[in-house]
């Protein structure tokens, strides 16, 4: 068009907020802000800025203009801290539609994880009432679930009962609806430190998406004390330690004499976390920093209630209720016993200490099941025998299965108790010196008090399995082929 741009246009950076917030995993993001410099006249706007540090905004002499309503804004909502997000949610619902007196009310969460809002909706048992809101990739992952109504495109025509909307559904999208929903935000940050949502940004903006108004607000939340709370100083000198770091690493590969120090160098410079804070052109980011430095200033949020409650307080734009909600068992337990690093026997050590929480109520339970879902032998070993005889046989499952069969033996309530320690002592699939074999059998016998019908050898084995000569190094032994009894 035989034109300059930069001197005939006015460039508008609008949702300039999302610059900051995204550019930790969207690293182009900040890009379209070297064009931005050079125009003459240009501005950015968000109704949730965030302040920046770049200093070519100082340079080319920006102002901030700040637009207050003349009306007023601020919007009720209720901060549920929580120790369990599942009962929580459940229960909340149920508070909604009794207050409200129906349950035709359309419900919005805004989760930013498909898989929390998979297990929600699992769990709760709300499939065919539910759509999912999300990139195209989670749509596809939650297909792979069997779960079909997903979509990466708001389309009011899709709406249920229960609508979830991830991270790309929290800014600049008009949600058109006759109705006003409730909004219900979920926070994990046992599960997903991505849940976390910022009450100066994303939940004002999450509001704003309803163009008619909504209902109610709700922000369901666990807290973990183990988040760092750090102050702003602190913050900066972690940043600034870390670029003394980097330019002192630089100079040893700048002044290296050799290529394999050089090599040296610049591995251990690029491994050093400040390399987060620069660019495609080893420029410094100030768009990065401001992002970790908002990141960091979010996890203190969620260190403890009274701190994400203050936070909401602070915004201005809400009149805040908290409440709080505590059950025996929560997300950190199903963390603990959910943890794959640990063994076997640290996971039922978890799940006995879990178990003695609990009391016969209804909902205690539900988390009972949930327990015999994750271990069923170690929760019918803790009713048959209890923590203490547990304890006692240092989780040895032999021995816990033994001294089982030995109370089911006691109390009547089974025959063919011999057999079933006789199983429990031989496994299919395994080999056995024959010394072992009558030790063992004669010790079944002599511990049921049951008389043998004949001499006990390593032979009585073939009275309840199948077996095969072996040997274990250079002593003779029994395979266990099958079960003859």
């Amino acid at each position: 068009m035989d034109m300059d741009i930069r001197f005939t246009c006015f460039l508008l950076f609008d949702e300039c907020h999302k610059v900051t917030k995204d550019v930790d995993y969207r690293n182009d993001i900040t890009l379209p802000l070297d064009d931005f410099f050079d125009f003459e006249e240009k501005a950015l706007v968000s109704a949730t800025p965030i302040e920046v540090t770049d200093p070519r905004f100082e340079q080319q002499g920006f102002q901030i203009l700040e637009i207050q309503p003349t009306f007023e804004y601020t919007r009720n909502i209720q901060v549920s801290h929580t120790n369990n997000i599942l009962e929580t949610t459940k229960n909340i619902l149920s508070l909604i539609k009794s207050t409200n007196g129906s349950n035709n009310q359309y419900n919005c969460f805004f989760i930013n994880s498909t898989d929390i809002i998979y297990s929600l909706i699992k769990q709760m048992d709300i499939q065919d009432d539910s759509v999912v809101f999300c990139a195209d990739q989670s749509v596809d992952k939650l297909k792979r679930l069997k779960f079909k109504n997903a979509c990466s495109k708001w389309d009011r025509n899709k709406i249920k009962m229960y609508n979830f909307f991830t991270f790309r559904f929290y800014n600049a999208l008009d949600i058109e609806l006759d109705e006003q929903p409730n909004i219900i935000i979920i926070s994990d940050v046992y599960f997903a430190e991505q849940t976390m949502v910022d009450p100066y940004c994303d939940v004002i903006q999450i509001v704003g998406r309803f163009r008619n108004g909504v209902s109610n607000i709700v922000h369901i939340s666990n807290t973990n004390k183990d988040l760092p709370q750090r102050s702003m100083e602190e913050i900066k000198l972690y940043i600034h330690s870390s670029e003394e770091v980097y330019k002192i690493l630089t100079s040893y590969y700048n002044t290296a004499t050799t290529k394999e120090a050089r090599d040296a160098y610049r591995s251990a410079r690029d491994s050093v976390p400040y390399n987060k804070y620069l660019d495609k052109r080893q420029n410094k980011n100030w768009f990065a920093i401001d992002n970790y430095i908002n990141e960091e200033i979010l996890k203190g949020y969620y260190h403890d209630r009274e701190s994400l409650v203050n936070a909401y307080k602070n915004t201005g734009a809400f009149n805040v209720e908290s409440t709080g909600f505590s059950y025996p068992l929560g997300d950190t337990e199903r963390l603990k016993r959910e943890n794959r690093c640990i063994s076997l026997k640290e996971k039922r050590k978890v799940i006995v200490s879990q178990l003695e929480l609990l009391d016969n109520t209804e909902l205690d339970m539900q988390f009972k099941r949930d327990l015999i879902e994750s271990d069923e032998f170690i929760v019918k070993a803790y009713d048959c025998l209890g923590k203490g005889e547990i304890e006692r046989l240092n989780y040895s499952q032999s021995k816990i299965q033994e001294a089982m069969i030995l109370k089911q033996y006691q109390t009547r309530s089974k025959g063919g108790e011999t057999v079933a320690l006789i199983k429990n002592s031989f496994r299919i699939g395994r080999k056995y010196k024959l010394d072992y074999i009558k030790k063992e059998i004669k010790r079944i016998y002599e511990l049921m008090e049951v008389p043998p019908h004949k001499a006990i050898t390593s032979k009585t084995i073939e009275e309840f399995f199948h077996t095969e000569n072996a040997w274990i190094g250079k002593d003779k032994a029994r395979l266990i082929i099958r079960e003859r009894v």
